[in-house]
């Protein structure tokens, strides 16, 4: 068909349309310059098929190939990529230094400027052993200590319960978002089918997820291949084909499909979640340990990401669990240090914490802190003299009872010895003691040590020391502080502990002296000298060889300088961030400046097709007058 005045018409019409949908994207474009995920779309045109001539082709106007997003797929990964790094970065951040907050030490307060006090009250009752007031305060003292113990360690629980909750939290929320980028991708096939048309807004809409999702949980797409889009920009190009999101090898969304991550805390004592996905044929895989990315990344990093099987129900990994670890073995050892110290105060009977033990088999087997050492049983008379004193070896076979001439605690407290060398069979420790082994009907047992009432109401008492074998503190078997026999503190570790009941219903009951010799204080001067002694405090499979204070350092600068460094992470990942996300924003956000630039071309090039027409139209009435 050769060239028309009617064809030319045409061609001005193409160009009205083609600069129609230019303002229409143009104003497209500004109107969602603010919408988060947009990315800023252009026209493709392209010249009509031409009309054949016999001098040649005749150019037959425009024609729109495309209404194409200018979308750099590499550029978004990396940003997607940096952005659930700064997700967990800032995260670990902010609740790390909420963690700080706890251990203000720098401002010479907190745990450790209070067991300073409580260690110079000690000494002051040393100086001042009778004297009723200082016990007072001695009493008061310790509470205080106790007391910013705990309160540290419940914070810090509180804190750790925090991050447990807000990991169901977000994990609701990537399964929800999961299942509507399932719907998206759905929408989008039927939307490209055919290859004719590219759903420009529905992958602005499925990116936006996919960065929620990485924000999330770390998640990253895959397609099967990725075409460019030379034509209107050297930078463009798009996924297709195939479509996949995961997280570290757990697909969450194939194609229109998605897979929700299962949460539940239903066999956990403690209510802390434990993540789980369900494969094909229905089983359960844990993912726990998988997650490393995004926020609910940095939430099972901190709160701990290996949850026990045993009866504690707490996480064994994780930043906030290794402090209460490390705090609980401060306290544990501060507890049973200073109750092993304690026992040494003479007394007419001794009676264990509630034991889950079976008092056949070894003692160094249990779960008590008994150690390959041995201990010294005493006796005192009414004026605080020795009268008798017998050596309790403690090995890898002693068990608390068992008959006579065996190697239990029972038979060599009960065995006819001259502990004196005096030849006389009624005045040696076996003569003194009534060993006693209570089981209770509730559960539980207690080893009972009372003096015999005969020698009691003569004014006879008994003490225990560790019998040590170098001049550390621990080197004994600390049997009296680990059963808890005479406490000074009590409870277990830093979530419990606390002064002994009965001191706190009367401190006129602490007691300065090994003997009940008026001026006695060698036990408060052994107090006085266990701040400085060196003692192993265990933290899961790691041992600190430290004194009291240099535990507690150990607490305090695991939590000052993990601190410190996620700072200094934080700063290298946000200037990373900003350097990824201006390069994304360059290639795929809307420039207001140069979209209005664009609608001045565009407005010019319908002028300009309005043109065409116009003189087409005195074309055709110049035709119309020669015929008249």
């Amino acid at each position: 068909m050769g060239s028309s005045i009617f064809n030319t018409l045409n061609i001005g019409y193409s160009g009205l349309t083609a600069a129609q949908a230019g303002v229409s994207t143009t104003s497209h474009n500004i109107t969602n310059a603010e919408s988060e995920g947009y990315t800023r779309q252009r026209v493709v045109t392209a010249a009509s098929t031409p009309v054949s001539m016999a001098p040649g082709n005749v150019g037959n106007g425009t024609q729109i190939m495309d209404i194409a997003r200018i979308f750099d797929s590499f550029v978004y990964d990396r940003y997607t990529g940096i952005s659930a790094d700064k997700e967990y970065s800032d995260y670990t951040k902010t609740t790390l230094e909420t963690l700080s907050t706890y251990f203000p030490e720098i401002d010479g307060v907190g745990i450790k400027s209070d067991l300073q006090d409580y260690y110079n009250m000690w000494q002051t009752f040393a100086d001042n052993p009778d004297n009723d007031a200082i016990k007072l305060s001695l009493a008061k003292q310790t509470e205080a200590v106790s007391s910013s113990i705990t309160s540290t360690q419940n914070k810090i629980y509180d804190l750790q319960s925090t991050l447990n909750s807000q990991l169901k939290v977000n994990v609701d929320e990537v399964n929800l978002l999961a299942k509507e980028l399932a719907n998206v991708n759905i929408s989008i096939e039927i939307a490209e089918a055919g290859d004719t048309f590219t759903a420009n807004d529905l992958r602005d809409k499925r990116n936006s997820i996919e960065l929620s999702l990485a924000k999330l949980i770390g998640a990253e797409s895959f397609s099967g291949e990725t075409k460019s889009n030379n034509v209107i920009s050297s930078s463009s190009n798009e996924k297709n084909g195939s479509y996949t999101l995961m997280v570290n090898g757990f697909n969450l969304v194939d194609g229109g499909s998605y897979h929700p991550i299962h949460i539940s805390s239903q066999n956990n004592s403690n209510g802390f979640y434990e993540l789980s996905y369900e494969r094909q044929d229905g089983v359960l895989i844990p993912m726990d340990e998988r997650i490393s990315g995004g926020r609910i990344g940095a939430i099972l990093d901190l709160r701990g990401d290996k949850i026990e099987g045993d009866s504690s129900g707490a996480p064994s990994n994780g930043t906030l669990q290794k402090v209460l670890d490390e705090l609980n073995a401060f306290s544990a050892t501060l507890i049973e240090s200073t109750n092993n110290i304690y026992a040494s105060n003479a007394t007419q009977r001794m009676t264990s914490n509630s034991l889950e033990m079976n008092p056949t088999q070894p003692i160094l087997d249990s779960s008590l802190n008994v150690k390959n050492g041995a201990f010294d049983i005493i006796i005192y008379d009414i004026d605080g003299k020795e009268t008798a004193r017998r050596t309790i070896d403690i090995n890898s076979l002693t068990t608390m009872t068992g008959a006579t001439g065996s190697n239990s605690v029972e038979a060599q407290i009960t065995a006819q010895k001259d502990d004196n060398a005096d030849s006389n069979a009624n005045n040696d420790v076996d003569d003194f003691i009534q060993f006693h082994w209570a089981t209770y009907p509730s559960g539980g047992s207690a080893l009972d040590l009372v003096m015999d009432s005969n020698y009691a109401s003569k004014g006879y008492s008994f003490s225990i020391e560790d019998n040590l074998k170098t001049d550390r503190f621990d080197s004994g078997s600390n049997f009296a502080g680990a059963l808890g026999l005479s406490k000074f503190f009590d409870g277990k570790d830093a979530k419990d502990i606390n002064l002994n009941n009965d001191f706190i219903d009367n401190p006129t009951k602490i007691k300065a002296g090994k003997t009940s010799a008026s001026g006695d204080n060698t036990l408060s001067l052994d107090m006085v000298q266990q701040q400085f002694e060196v003692y192993s405090f265990k933290v899961g499979d790691m041992k600190y060889e430290t004194t009291m204070y240099g535990m507690f350092d150990v607490v305090a600068t695991e939590v000052g300088v993990r601190t410190k460094d996620a700072i200094l992470n934080n700063q290298t990942i946000t200037a990373q961030f900003n350097a990824t996300e201006l390069e994304y924003s360059s290639i795929s956000k809307v420039s207001i400046d140069e979209e209005l630039t664009n609608l001045i071309k565009y407005q010019t090039s319908y002028g300009a097709a309005s043109k065409i027409i116009t003189t087409i139209d005195q074309m055709m009435q110049t035709l119309l007058g020669i015929k008249q």
